[in-house]
């Protein structure tokens, strides 16, 4: 494909932003960019030509918010938008043999479950609409871009790769931190994309070249894709909405991105064709710097990416085999009983968790895909997928958030055929067993040469050599005592020869036995010493868990011995499964578990008084959770999780106020809307999430709310605080009207706003009380206007 050799060949020069040079020609506050295509289509087609004129390469077609959520209630379809925008593009592009239209997919406006309310199949069946319709009018390429939330990210990449054979290329938008808006970080993005097929990725929006600059450099450390860089031009002076970087500074800031490998770039937000004309003279005649990427091995969630660079613990306690409560627990369908083993196993430190849930009782291609969406909604690890059932692989592999591993494959040709494929289409890892049809061998090296047989199948199938990992199978030995050090020479022949990944499910040694833990634990620091990286144990046992923090030690892993003296000077000792019936309300809250948090409110209720409950547990557990989130401990999704949970327990204290015939408990009332010619509103939609659960009552307006109806509806509510959102700077004069009439209406309410576009300074300037830079600081501004 052209677009992909010039990427891999040289440079190739994006557009810059459609969105601010529409506004520059005439598209009004509130009305939606896309919609331009079919009204002023010249006026579209006529941006195009201005950045082909300046040399871009590739334009992207004024289809960013096309879908049929954004679209509901316009009376245009995502098709008659999208056909209306690629013609526009093509005709712009009319005469230019190396020009190339991209399907631009923006965001869906929505979060996806569990942080939100859209579910993974319904995001995807508005993608692919796009998608459809991008491919029967002919786009060149598809560029998913401006996302924040890798889950909403592979619905759509998963859209566009299973539904054309275009090129796709996917930038998520970061935070001056180095993740998005819901967590995401760079490494994750990198696995899971590159993984899912993505043919480049890259950065774009929110930040300027500068911000940008490192984060593009650590994603070029953990890809060996082409990089893409669309900044904004720096930062907007909300007063005049214009950006800080200058034309030639940006053309600058470029030269920086190709020493680091960025092979396409192009300008976003504030950028226009004299952006891009700047660049294309500065960078001229210059090649990016080729990268060298370390392969490495690594599997991840949105949040957390787990290096298997040393030793990696996988917990295996989310599995039937042998253990009879966890069977009932499957057949009963007890979703309390799995979580809390997760979550016992987490908080012992395991980094990974096996997830098994096969019986024959039940069916495991509907168990495996909802255990795994259950355990992401209240745990960050990564997870290992255990299963030889293709059906319920595929099932999960779908719904997973991140990279996960697979376990498992063997040595048969049948098995690898039947799996493989899913594991490379789905980007993840894989553990391969060493048997065949003829079971396990004896000996070390007929184990080996099962392992070199599933590599060479694994790669065939374009799986990278680091995505392979290999078992050597623990043999108990009580019946098979000899077999036992052939187990520890295979791992050191698979590790020494072969360069892979190895893992073990360390307890099978000791079946048969007693004193099975100081079997479990010796086998453990042994088959550590012959190269095991990714032990399966019961991390819920002290003795094993200090085997391995021992040899961290020993072995350099654990740089002056700093984790080892953190967990021995504490001295936590075993991390005991923590049952419901033993949870506190506050832990409950804090892992999301929302079931858990109404159960132990209700029996709180039979030794305490409600409000006594509202201020003594729920509030300070909300409390917690917000200043881990501060911290960068807890992450967007986890803080909603957390709140749902809290609500669910305040649920049932308004029940029971309702029920005695008291007065309904609220904290106060506050308005919240988004401002007139803004029609974004997720932000908006989070902080009123949090602070109802902190027992405000919330009236909500929308989004694109006019002044008059602010101010109307806050004088007939009575309401004493009012918070107010705006993510454009067009629409930052609306939010000054907006104060100045709800101050002049009502002189005792005070007003907070916030939104990516504003600082502390400039919402003082317009006249706000207060700035909010989070829900949580909402919060913090609720509690002193209202207690």
């Amino acid at each position: 494909m052209e677009i992909l050799e010039a990427l891999h060949d040289g440079l190739l020069l994006l557009d810059g932003a459609m969105g601010t040079m529409l506004q520059s020609r005439g598209l009004r506050l509130g009305e939606r960019p896309e919609l331009f295509s079919i009204t002023h289509p010249q006026v579209v087609e006529g941006i195009h030509r201005e950045y082909i004129e300046a040399g871009a390469q590739v334009v992207y077609a004024n289809t960013f918010g096309a879908n049929a959520h954004k679209l509901a209630g316009t009376g245009h379809t995502p098709a008659e938008v999208i056909e209306a925008s690629v013609r526009a593009a093509k005709a712009a592009c009319a005469g230019t043999n190396a020009t190339k239209v991209a399907l631009d997919v923006g965001p869906i406006g929505e979060l996806l479950a569990p942080a939100g309310s859209l579910g993974f199949d319904e995001a995807y069946a508005l993608f692919k609409e796009q998608i459809d319709a991008g491919v029967r009018c002919g786009a060149d390429l598809i560029v998913i871009e401006t996302m924040t939330d890798l889950y909403e990210v592979k619905a759509a990449l998963l859209a566009a790769k299973e539904n054309s054979e275009l090129p796709v290329f996917v930038t998520m938008t970061f935070e001056r931190g180095g993740r998005t808006f819901t967590g995401c970080s760079v490494s994750a993005m990198a696995l899971t994309l590159e993984g899912l097929g993505a043919d480049a990725i890259g950065i774009n929006c929110s930040l300027g070249p500068k911000e940008i600059y490192p984060i593009a450099k650590e994603l070029s450390a953990w890809t060996r894709l082409p990089l893409i860089v669309k900044a904004n031009a720096g930062l907007p002076d909300p007063q005049t909405g214009k950006y800080d970087v200058t034309p030639e500074a940006f053309a600058g800031s470029a030269l920086q991105f190709m020493e680091i490998g960025v092979s396409a770039i192009g300008g976003c937000c504030g950028t226009t064709p004299e952006y891009i004309a700047r660049m294309r003279e500065t960078l001229s005649g210059k090649c990016p710097a080729k990268r060298e990427y370390p392969a490495r091995a690594a599997i991840c969630t949105p949040t957390k990416t787990v290096a298997i660079d040393g030793v990696a613990v996988i917990g295996e306690r989310i599995n039937p085999t042998g253990k009879k409560l966890f069977k009932q627990a499957l057949i009963e369908h007890n979703m309390d009983y799995i979580l809390s083993q997760a979550i016992a196993q987490i908080e012992a430190d395991a980094d990974i968790l096996d997830v098994n849930v096969g019986l024959p009782e039940i069916d495991e291609a509907a168990m495996l895909p909802e255990v795994v969406c259950r355990l992401q909604a209240v745990i960050d690890a990564p997870l290992q997928l255990d299963s030889s059932n293709a059906k319920a692989l595929e099932n999960a592999l779908r719904l997973y958030n991140g990279k996960p591993v697979v376990n498992s494959v063997n040595g048969e040709a049948a098995v690898l055929e039947r799996i493989l494929p899913l594991v490379k289409k789905y980007g993840a890892a894989v553990v391969g067993l060493t048997l065949d049809e003829n079971g396990i061998p004896p000996k070390a090296g007929e184990r080996f040469a099962i392992a070199q047989r599933i590599l060479d199948a694994a790669l065939r199938h374009g799986i990278r050599r680091e995505d392979v990992y290999i078992d050597c199978l623990t043999l108990t030995a009580s019946v098979q005592q000899k077999e036992v050090m052939e187990t520890l020479k295979a791992v050191q022949m698979v590790k020494e020869r072969l360069g892979l990944k190895t893992v073990l499910g360390v307890s099978n040694i000791s079946f048969g036995l007693p004193g099975r833990e100081l079997i479990n634990q010796s086998f453990l620091t042994l088959a550590l010493a012959h190269g095991l990286d990714l032990p399966i144990i019961n991390p819920n046992i002290p003795s094993m868990m200090g085997a391995v923090a021992a040899f961290r030690v020993l072995y350099s892993q654990d740089e002056g011995a700093k984790d080892f003296i953190t967990k021995y000077v504490q001295e936590k000792g075993a991390a005991p499964v923590v049952p419901v019936q033993g949870m506190t309300i506050e832990h409950a809250i804090l892992r999301g578990l929302a079931k858990e948090s109404r159960e132990l409110a209700k029996a709180l209720l039979s030794d305490m008084g409600e409000m006594e409950l509202v201020n003594d547990r729920l509030i300070p557990a909300l409390d917690e959770v917000g200043s881990r989130f501060e911290q960068g401990k807890l992450f967007l999704p986890q803080l909603l999780q957390a709140a749902g949970a809290a609500q669910a327990a305040f649920e049932v204290v308004k029940e029971r106020i309702a029920a005695a015939g008291k007065p309904s408990v609220s904290k106060g009332k506050i308005l919240l809307a988004t401002v007139k010619g803004d029609i974004h509103d997720i932000g908006k939609n989070i902080v009123k999430v949090i602070l109802e659960n902190y027992g405000y009552q919330i009236i909500d307006l929308g989004r694109d709310v006019p002044v008059a109806r602010v101010v109307d509806e806050a004088v007939r509510q009575e309401v004493r605080l009012v918070g107010l959102s705006a993510l454009m700077t067009t629409t930052l004069p609306s939010m000054e009207a907006t104060i100045k009439a709800l101050h002049e209406r009502l002189p005792g309410c005070k007003v907070f706003v916030g939104g990516a576009v504003l600082t502390a300074s400039y919402a003082e300037k317009i006249g706000a009380d207060f700035y909010a830079r989070d829900a949580k600081q909402s919060v913090d501004i609720a509690r002193e206007i209202l207690g």
